[in-house]
């Protein structure tokens, strides 16, 4: 009865006693753990805050050791999880899952009893709310697969993180990290640079196809599988054989996903599995059992946010590289990108700025291709036509048309359509190219990776490249330095002012909030540890590729649009957009012209000046009434993120200081009283056109002076407002939304993933 409750991987020579009393203290000992991990979530477990988000590292990290492990921490998993959702504890169901389904891929072999019973909850999470029936649905859909084919998420996620070439599987994944040298010290840059190439240098293209067909094999034959033999013969092949042998697999694990019973699927891996060790016989394997295949790291990059347009440039090198897009015989076999004009009429947040298409023709008469003979007069007129000499501007490979339309589903060799005639219906584009962008740092560089997302989109307004072909993912991991930096970006706040996303995220989320926030003071001490080669170098990685990984689930923030009206009329209003707050003060520095009236002024009125508020304030019943008010203030503040849950996202609060007057016996005194309000559009105007400064999610860099009037709304989608002005000019009467507009995001928002997303 005992040896029936064995694993896979457990010793067979072992004796019923001693594996009844091994496998109750490794019980006891993963119990212990999960419970702790439980402990955490509750806020009530007794280690001391930096210490928190380790649990669920070591808890893998000792599966990794010792892979007989897995089918114990599986089996703990699914109690706990059924346990939680018997007592109605929630907020332990999305932490569980995640730590069952990592498990679950990484592991060797599992029953498929386990998988049923993981199969069996997730289906009835459907029933529940989201993000409850969103993951629960996900989940399910993958144990379906894994369970006809095991093996199959570990082989897709490694084929994919790793660019592996396979034509069943032809999805590539990877992991950019950006992080702002201002904002940052050298050495966490350093470090975090250091960790990501040493994590690529360790393994190659064969050692991650060894571990694919390795984990394949191992899950579809179990302890029959000799794990030491197969590894030896496949570092013994040379590399054009590794790689034979791992298309094979990858054959044969994808054609069992099509249809196939789980006998066939196994039938063909022991197949492959007897022409690869030979003469072998099957059922050879060593008496300490089953031994674990290492997921191997992602490809992940890291990247010094220095240019304003990088991120764009490193998503299409991601998709077309140099080396690839600059073949003569490649250009013009890609589906043409659409084009679309550089200015949408009618849009304030899209016309702030316009970008121009360097053409490749040169101009020349003799570059131009060859036609047919024209007609003497028309010969005579030409011969007078001519180009002096000029020079031709080499483009930068990125801004080029032919690199937009390198790479693409058309069969090779066949030449763009001519002018006047009808292009060949194309294929639909599939997103085989998977971008997660994982931002570094605290709400300043969430405020520019806003402005590049707003330019991003508008880009794919105008010529739609990006959008078809690549999924775009957004993780952000807040990190605050230990001391103040003293470029001229520093901020003088708190940890909590400077982390404002990352506390939302915390609060909607407390898997986020125990294994992400936890990084913020984690990653400065670590960085700058004497020992931090022997520690931080697999922890930091490790836990960046957890996040990557499993966190799937996207909070979308409302990014608005603030037109800034400046005191010189000659001077053009300038246009942004802010994700987190803008800051408005009296400026400091008068001009000379007005410095005396200004002085009489304040005496009078006291400090601050006039202002002119008009709002759109938002209600209960979600009536939008159009307010105005007069005041005299210091300054106002406008909050996007909101400090408590139930406010949710889409509103901005504003914060004014306004300034009373009060005469009594002593003489003149000035008060401050704050008024606060919820709105989703305001204007602000300065009667007396005295100027104060703006400034844009935190960041001292984003500071605009001399400002006497501004308008804050939400940014509108370039896609929409472009199809909007479409449908405004063919039917001008029509006021509502009508046709395709009315099924476009109207709103731009920025999504953020986290695990679960907002647990209501």
């Amino acid at each position: 009865m005992v040896l029936s409750g064995l694993c896979p991987g457990c010793p067979p020579g072992a004796g019923p006693a001693q594996v009844s009393l091994s496998l109750a203290e490794l019980e006891s000992d993963i119990l212990r753990r999960v419970r702790a991990l439980l402990r955490e979530l509750d806020g009530h477990h007794p280690s001391c805050q930096s210490d928190r988000g380790m649990l669920r590292w070591t808890l893998h990290k000792r599966m990794d050791q010792n892979p007989r492990t897995s089918c114990v921490l599986v089996s703990i998993l699914v109690k706990e999880l059924e346990r939680a959702e018997r007592g109605d504890l929630r907020h332990y169901i999305i932490p569980l899952l995640h730590t069952l389904m990592y498990t679950l891929i990484q592991a060797p072999c599992i029953p498929d009893e386990l998988c049923a019973r993981v199969y069996d909850f997730c289906k009835r999470l459907l029933t529940l709310p989201k993000p409850f029936c969103t993951i629960g649905l996900d989940y399910a859909s993958r144990l379906q697969v894994e369970r006809t084919a095991p093996g199959t998420l570990y082989q897709r996620m490694v084929i994919s993180e790793q660019s592996l070439r396979s034509a069943p599987f032809p999805y590539q994944d990877r992991i950019f990290i950006f992080a702002d040298p201002e904002l940052l010290p050298e050495a966490i840059c350093k470090a975090l640079a250091t960790d990501t190439e040493a994590a690529q240098v360790s393994q190659s293209p064969r050692s991650c196809m060894s571990c694919v067909v390795t984990h394949a094999l191992q899950a579809a034959l179990g302890d029959t599988c000799d794990s030491h033999g197969l590894r030896a013969r496949l570092q013994a092949l040379p590399p054009g054989d590794v790689e034979h042998w791992f298309q094979q697999v990858v054959a044969a694990v994808e054609g069992s996903e099509g249809g196939s019973d789980r006998g066939q699927h196994t039938a063909r891996l022991e197949r492959i599995y007897h022409g690869l060790l030979g003469s072998s016989p099957a059922g050879n394997a060593p008496q300490e059992g089953l031994q674990g295949t290492p997921l191997p790291s992602p490809n992940i990059s890291f990247h010094r946010w220095t240019e304003e347009e990088q991120l764009w440039k490193e998503l299409v090198l991601f998709l077309r590289p140099l080396s690839q897009s600059c073949e003569p015989e490649c250009l013009g076999q890609e589906l043409e990108p659409m084009e679309m004009p550089d200015v949408l009429p009618g849009c304030g947040c899209c016309g702030q700025s316009r970008f121009s298409v360097l053409s490749t023709d040169s101009g020349i008469e003799r570059d131009l291709p060859a036609q047919e003979e024209p007609c003497a007069p028309c010969a005579a007129e030409r011969s007078r036509l001519h180009r002096k000499g000029g020079i031709k501007k080499k483009p930068f490979p990125l801004d080029g048309v032919a690199f937009l339309q390198a790479g693409s589903g058309k069969p090779p060799g066949k030449p763009p359509g001519r002018a006047g005639m009808p292009p060949e219906p194309a294929g639909p584009l599939q997103r085989l190219h998977t971008a997660r962008v994982v931002l570094l740092g605290d709400d300043r560089i969430l405020g520019r990776l806003a402005q590049a997302f707003h330019s991003l989109r508008k880009r794919e307004a105008r010529r739609v490249f990006l959008t078809p072909r690549l999924d775009l993912q957004f993780y952000h991991i807040p990190v605050v330095p230990g001391q103040p930096q003293p470029s001229a970006a520093a901020e003088h706040a708190g940890p909590e002012e400077l982390c404002e996303v990352a506390g939302y995220l915390g609060r909607a989320d407390p898997w986020y909030e125990s294994n992400i926030n936890t990084l913020c003071h984690m990653i400065p001490k670590l960085a700058t540890m004497p020992s931090r080669a022997l520690v931080t170098d697999l922890f930091l990685t490790d836990v960046i590729a957890y996040y990557a990984r499993m966190g799937t689930q996207p909070v979308c923030f409302q990014v608005h649009s603030v037109k800034v009206l400046f005191q010189d009329p000659a001077q053009d209003p300038a246009e942004d957009v802010f994700l987190t707050e803008l800051l408005t003060q009296v400026q400091d520095s008068p001009s000379h012209r007005e410095l005396s009236t200004t002085k009489r002024k304040s005496t009078l009125d006291g400090p601050g000046m006039d202002l002119t508020v008009t709002y759109r304030r938002v209600v209960l019943s979600d009536r939008q009434k159009e307010l105005a008010l007069s005041l005299r203030s210091t300054g106002l503040l406008m909050k996007a993120i909101p400090a408590e849950e139930a406010e949710g996202l889409g509103c901005l609060t504003v914060t004014i200081t306004e300034i009373i007057r009060t005469s009594n016996l002593a003489g003149r005194s000035f008060s401050a009283v704050a008024h606060r309000f919820r709105t989703c559009s305001i204007k602000v105007r300065s009667p007396e056109q005295r100027p104060f400064t703006v400034r844009l999610d935190k960041d001292s860099r984003r500071t605009y002076r001399d400002v006497i009037g501004l308008e804050v709304s939400p940014c509108l989608e370039p896609s929409y407002c472009l199809q909007k002005t479409r449908t405004t000019k063919s039917s001008p009467q029509e006021t509502e939304d009508v046709g395709l507009v009315k099924f476009l995001p109207k709103s731009l928002l920025l999504p953020i993933n986290t695990f679960a997303g907002v647990i209501p």
